[in-house]
């Protein structure tokens, strides 16, 4: 049995720049400035590493970043919601929704997400979709900011909800960026670059995924790289 777990922003869907706009809002509401980040590198961070790296460099002392995190995250997801809205500025990329939906109709592979994003934010932007109920379980920024600790957590929810356990060679971890990769090696896992999101196919190769694809056009590619891993 698989576990499989996908990345959101870049690797399942483009949410058009509403996660970018929604934390924009929030930070100038609570803390009154939101850093460089127009300049900033999202590109595989967590929420938390985000928030914390631009009030950073933002001049923010750590005690007051702390203090108002819990309200910047409730801001933050409320933002979201009002950005997504109806959600016609999500869409999936190319073959996802084939991929996702024949591996959870599957009982050789437990589907999940792995994701920088809160969780309410994963939720936000992956239910216009419909595939929400497809991801039986999630590793989420809310958990923790560090995207290398996050396979361990998916893997013991996992663990529980089927009563048997996931290391490293059960693991498959499927994302856009080179943080991707990396977190798959720092857990022992199979690494699927797909390069939907701001890096080129070049760009994934020299970070060396087990398997690297320009997107999911081809389902059956895809699965077969997936279960044969």
């Amino acid at each position: 049995m698989k576990l499989v777990l996908f990345d959101v922003d870049g690797t399942l869907l483009t949410a058009s720049g509403a996660g970018r706009r929604a934390l924009e809002r929030a930070l100038h509401e609570v803390y009154g400035t939101a850093g460089p980040i127009q300049a900033y590198d999202f590109r595989g961070g967590t929420d938390p590493q985000i928030v914390w790296d631009l009030l950073r460099l933002a001049g923010v002392e750590e005690p007051v970043i702390r203090e108002r995190e819990a309200l910047l995250y409730e801001r933050y997801t409320a933002c979201l919601e009002a950005e997504v809205g109806d959600g016609r500025g999500v869409s999936l990329y190319p073959g996802v929704r084939d991929v996702v939906e024949r591996l959870a109709g599957r009982d050789d592979a437990v589907v999940g997400l792995l994701t920088g994003n809160i969780e309410a934010g994963a939720r936000i932007k992956v239910r216009p979709t419909g595939l929400w109920p497809r991801f039986r379980l999630g590793a989420y920024g809310s958990d923790h900011a560090d995207r290398a600790r996050l396979p361990v957590i998916a893997a013991r929810r996992a663990a529980a909800l089927v009563q048997r356990t996931f290391g490293g060679a059960e693991t498959v971890i499927i994302g856009d960026t080179p943080r991707d990769i990396r977190c798959a090696r720092a857990f022992g896992a199979t690494a699927i670059a797909v390069a939907t999101g701001w890096h080129s196919p070049a760009d994934l190769a020299t970070h060396a995924p087990d398997h690297l694809f320009a997107d999911f056009s081809d389902p059956d590619r895809a699965l077969a790289a997936i279960l044969g891993a």
